[in-house]
């Protein structure tokens, strides 16, 4: 494909969420993905057509039944030629199968050893299982996502998973790489999603400590406790958004739609935006400098003008699928390869290795292959 990480290799065992998000954004770019599934598939309760899951792209997929000696001594073999793996187990799971980071980094002084949890390698919660919204809950981010007086409101397990995981763990595995190609020597990223979710709250710690942010929801600027930065239900029963939070926008919010604030009516802005469709505020207010844009669903979002012109999302073999991002100049990322049927490039990669023929022959023929 090319990219800026073109020539590095990263094996990755598979799961679901942050560690093939963060294995997807480096196979984006141009690194070698070696994606190491399990016999039978995850047990995550997500099921489906592999060749369907855009996490799994760009990638080269492999079954090995890792509860087998043989197998773990193809991990192995595999890890010593690579730059970095990311595997995303509870603590100690990894270290049980024999290939935790003692062991690949003795064979490979120059991995970096990508970990990626909900709670960290350490602490007092490390070896419990949870979510997302377990995660951002304890980090202090999901009393900050709802409206004022009601509950909590989880924005689907964006910011756990990818924002604070598996982005995170992209940027961790890129830095330690980075690391590695200058010193020779690699090292373990242990990489939290509770850890990212309140790193990437960061502002809001910022604002509360200057006074700005009240420790309550729905009452913040950001968070709809200001009436022009929200959403708002159209006459077609669609909706908008507005983010007019300096006054010069403000002011032409409201001067393009011939709005005088009353301070007596906080529904007044409500109101206005019931009065025309979705499509006659698009007209009005989109692509000036009201901080407008319409609310658009997954069906829409694909053929709106913008996206289409900065071609933001790619229809790969009729799987359409957001892009790689972000742009580069000089090293821009190729076009994604479909989703691979686990296992497909099992005996090409075994190859790589030395494994001749008759030796792959016999190791799917004990079931270490799946």
């Amino acid at each position: 494909m090319g990219g800026t990480l073109d020539g590095l290799r990263i094996v990755e065992f598979a799961g679901v969420g942050p560690g093939p998000f963060a294995a997807m954004m480096l196979a984006d770019h141009g690194a070698e993905v070696i994606r190491v599934e399990r016999p039978g598939g995850s047990d995550a309760g997500i099921r489906g057509d592999p060749t369907k899951d855009i996490l799994t792209r760009s990638r080269k997929s492999i079954v090995l039944d890792l509860a087998q000696p043989e197998a773990i001594e193809v991990v192995r073999a595999l890890c010593a030629r690579a730059d970095g793996i990311i595997e995303g187990f509870r603590p100690g799971v990894m270290e049980r199968l024999g290939i935790g980071p003692h062991v690949l980094l003795g064979d490979n002084a120059r991995l970096v050893y990508g970990r990626v949890t909900g709670w960290g390698q350490t602490g007092p919660l490390a070896h419990a299982a949870g979510h997302d919204i377990n995660y951002i809950a304890l980090a202090g981010n999901l009393h900050t996502y709802g409206r004022a007086g009601q509950k909590p409101t989880p924005p689907a397990n964006a910011v756990g998973d990818f924002g604070g995981g598996g982005m995170l763990l992209a940027f961790g595995m890129v830095s330690a790489l980075l690391h590695a190609a200058r010193t020779g020597k690699g090292q373990v990223i242990d990489c939290a999603m509770v850890d990212g979710a309140a790193l990437i709250a960061s502002m809001i710690w910022s604002l509360r400590a200057m006074g700005s942010w009240r420790d309550e929801r729905g009452v913040n600027v950001l968070d709809t406790g200001a009436d022009y930065y929200d959403t708002y239900e159209t006459a077609d029963r669609k909706y908008i958004a507005v983010g007019a939070i300096e006054p010069r926008f403000r002011a032409e919010l409201y001067q393009r739609c011939g709005f005088e604030p009353d301070s007596r009516d906080p529904n007044a802005l409500a109101t206005l935006f019931r009065t025309r469709t979705r499509e006659d505020w698009c007209a009005l207010l989109e692509g000036t400098d009201a901080c407008f844009a319409p609310v658009l669903s997954m069906e829409e979002a694909p053929r709106h003008a913008h996206n289409r012109a900065r071609r933001t999302f790619v229809d790969v073999e009729g799987l359409v699928q957001p892009a790689p991002a972000p742009r580069f100049s000089v090293t821009p990322a190729g076009r994604p390869s479909p989703p691979a049927q686990p296992g497909r490039d099992t005996e090409a990669v075994l190859a790589t290795l030395g494994y001749d023929a008759a030796r792959i022959a016999a190791l799917r023929e004990r079931g270490i292959l799946g």
